[in-house]
Order: C-alpha cells, then structure tokens, then sequence
C-alpha cells in the first residue's frame, strides 16, 4: 500500500478502559520520536465496561487509532492475532494495555529491528508489583518450557515484542488453534535478540490473569510444543510395568519358599497406584486429542463484531 506505515502498535484489551489514555499519551510520545509514520490497532476483547468507548474516541480524536472489537472474548491470544491480521504497518509492535511493558521501550525495539534483526523481544530485568509466587512460578515455567521444548524460547519474556515484515507474514500463515504467541514467534526463526527493560506495576485494574488461568496457558503452551508428556507417561507405564513384574517374580519366590500373608492392604495399594497411573496417562492423552479435535473443526479463530473504520472483515482469512 502506498500509505503503508512503518511501525503498527497492537494492543489487546480487555476491560481496560482506564488504561487506554494514559498508553496513549505515552505511545505517542514514545513512536513520534523514532518513527516518520505509525498507527496503533487497538483489540476489544469482548469487554463489558467502557473500553469500546475509550477507543471509539480516541479514534475520533487521532486519525492513528483504529479499534476493533471481537464479536466476544476470545482470550488474548487470539485478540493478539486478530490485532496483527488487521496490522498495515510494514513491523508489527506487540504491547499490553495495562502499562507493564513501558512504550518508551519502543524505540529500542525499533532501533534494533533496523539494525537487521527481524523479531526483537524485551527480557524482563526485574518485575515490579507482582507476588513472590508468581514471579517464581513464571520463572520456573520459562525455564522448564526451555528444556522441554524443541524450540528456543527465550526465557523471562512475555508478548511485549517487535516483528519485522516477514516474520508478520509468517506468523500470519500459522494455522494453530491453541495459540502460544511467544513460541510460534520463537518456531518461526529469522535473526532475533532482546532488549532488557523492568516491567513496571500494573497502572490500574486488575490482572486477567489469575492462578488458574495461568495454569491453563501454561498447560497449553507444553501441549503446542512439546511432546514430553507423552513420553513421560511412556516411560511411567514402562517403570510401572517392570516394578509390578519384579513384584510377581518376588510374590512367587516367597510363595515357593513357604512365605505368605494375606496381601489386602499391599494388594489395594497397587490397585490404586496402577489405577491411578492409567488415569493420569489417559488424561495426558485426552489433553493431545482435545487439541487434534479443536485443530479439525477449523473454526475461526476470532470473529469481529465492530471496527471504529469499518474496513474489518467479520471472519478472519482462512489459514
């Protein structure tokens, strides 16, 4: 396109009205330094308080807002997407609207990106307002998805990133239902590296992301890249298998040799251990089944109910 910005700004929100004008203040600031030419898409998540408002005027008031608003909440993942699907900018910046992840980071993104780089990430330094558990808990989940992943996921880094051209038309193309944004970006190669930034407190509102649904986003992301599980039930069934073996060897030993007892309690312990292993490997096969069911159906990732432009199309292109 002839009008084609440098720099497009994706930010998913969801409920995060009182966020929205003071990330714009700051976006502005921060790209009107270091870019000719940008503009920011803003993604509604389905929010149920005034966010769809705050965009619509701030879309009205600066011609480089474009919102658009999912016909509900589709998760962030999938708003995160939907804000690069609808990009015209020639790179692509992903950032959250709650003000963790500083715009004035911008520019050292883009500085590197024209430095040759095609996907530049920030590294989280240090993580302001956020509990003991949770930092903890993040930090043991980066560094185990390190080790367990065939793909170099750099560790303590988050969404908060810069892809250049290509690496947005490859990210385009990837077809995946259960979205891992940091992974795919990672899967899909091209020179990268970081930035170290400190990720500050929230600026207002809550976080959307409690315990439970970071465990859900942590359990998607091992099952998107990883096939550990299933050979760790592998090798569970296999070590269980040969410990009730040696058992009967020893069963039939003691038998022969005139020992015995009666074997209640030992007998329904490995009832319930054994039972309790069958369940956990078909649970770690239901998990893969489930995702090889939502892959088929092939179901939009995300449907647009509105646009502050017009120009969205409803239904995503097909990937």
């Amino acid at each position: 396109m002839s009008n084609r910005p440098e720099i497009t700004v994706v930010v998913p929100a969801f409920n995060e009205e009182a966020n929205l004008g003071p990330l714009h203040e700051r976006l502005v600031v921060s790209l009107d330094g270091c870019v000719t030419d940008y503009e920011v898409v803003i993604v509604d998540d389905g929010s149920t308080d005034g966010t769809w408002q705050r965009i619509t005027a701030l879309a009205v008031a600066d011609d480089r807002i474009r919102g658009i608003r999912l016909a509900r909440n589709f998760g962030h993942q999938c708003a995160v997407t939907a804000g690069v699907d609808a990009a015209r900018g020639e790179a692509v910046v992903l950032i959250d609207a709650d003000l963790q992840d500083p715009p004035e980071v911008i520019p050292q993104l883009v500085e590197k990106w024209r430095q040759g780089f095609e996907v530049v990430y920030g590294r989280r330094r240090s993580r302001d307002g956020e509990t003991v558990l949770k930092i903890a808990t993040a930090a043991l989940f980066y560094r185990l998805m390190h080790r367990m992943t065939d793909v170099d996921i750099p560790v303590d880094t988050g969404d908060f990133r810069l892809m250049g051209p290509r690496a947005v038309e490859a990210f385009r193309s990837l077809p995946e239902r259960n979205r891992f944004i940091r992974g795919l970006v990672s899967w899909i190669g091209f020179p990268q590296t970081s930035v170290g930034y400190d990720r500050q407190a929230r600026h207002a509102g809550v976080t959307k992301y409690p315990f439970r649904k970071m465990l859900r986003f942590a359990i998607d992301a091992l099952m998107s890249f990883s096939f550990m599980p299933l050979r760790a039930a592998t090798v569970l069934g296999f070590g269980v298998s040969t410990f009730a073996f040696i058992y009967i060897l020893v069963v039939i030993v003691l038998k022969f040799i005139g020992v015995s007892w009666s074997g209640y309690t030992s007998l329904m312990a490995s009832i319930l251990f054994l039972g309790g292993v069958q369940l956990i490997m078909i649970g770690v096969l239901g998990e893969y089944v489930a995702r090889v069911y939502d892959e088929v159906k092939r179901r939009p990732l995300y449907l647009v109910g509105e646009s502050t432009d017009g120009e969205s199309e409803v239904v995503p292109p097909r990937r």
